[in-house]
């Protein structure tokens, strides 16, 4: 069996560009597209973050504060600490916007199992990422621009089988907009109720809108 994949131990950002260095470095034609770094999206300070189960080697004070990059690469997070982590974009199965009591945040399901280990029973628990910004106002733009970045991976097995569900996009990356009704094929029915309880979906209230 391959080793975990997500999330991986950092001390340092992989390489990437911003939106105006990418147009820059296209606008001739290069040796290499591939040679290309990867598309900064979103940087946002004042983060914290906070895993369940805790990931090893990555203590309370890593995970107090840091910035986020959300990078077409990855999900990467540097504390202040100096340590950090990535994540590729097919193990996050679900984020979302929660609103509770308890204080809103981006919350996320991470699959660890390789793509190629995984089988249509398994039932392996995954971790849960819990991205809390200092400011509020970030939250729809860090949901926005991951559910962006994951629309650039879609998972290879996802391809072959066809699965086209309505709340699963082309990335495998789920979304759960709230619809009791709905199932969550990944993560399990056992999952849904407390879901339902933390999950905050950031188009309610649009219909109807003038």
């Amino acid at each position: 069996m391959s080793p975990n994949v997500a999330p991986k131990i950092i001390s340092s950002l992989p390489p990437f560009v911003s939106p105006e260095e990418h147009k820059v470095l296209t606008s001739t034609t290069p040796e290499s597209f591939s040679s290309i770094p990867p598309i900064l999206r979103l940087e946002e300070p004042n983060i914290s973050v906070l895993f369940d189960p805790p990931l090893q080697d990555f203590g309370p004070d890593d995970c107090e504060r840091g910035t986020l990059y959300i990078i077409e690469s990855v999900l990467a997070f540097i504390s202040t600490t100096g340590r950090g982590f990535q994540v590729e974009y097919p193990s996050i199965t679900l984020h979302a916007i929660s609103r509770t009591e308890s204080g809103p945040c981006i919350y996320c399901q991470l699959d660890e199992m390789p793509t190629g280990d995984r089988s249509d029973d398994d039932d392996s628990p995954m971790r849960e990422l819990k991205i809390v910004p200092e400011r509020v106002e970030a939250l729809e733009p860090i949901f926005e621009s991951m559910s962006g970045c994951a629309a650039l991976h879609p998972d290879p097995e996802d391809e072959v089988d066809g699965n086209d569900e309505a709340f699963v996009d082309a990335s495998n990356f789920e979304v759960f907009n709230g619809d009791a009704d709905q199932e969550l094929s990944q993560v399990g029915r056992a999952a849904l109720e407390h879901l339902e309880s933390i999950i905050h979906n950031p188009f309610e209230g649009e219909e109807g809108k003038p």
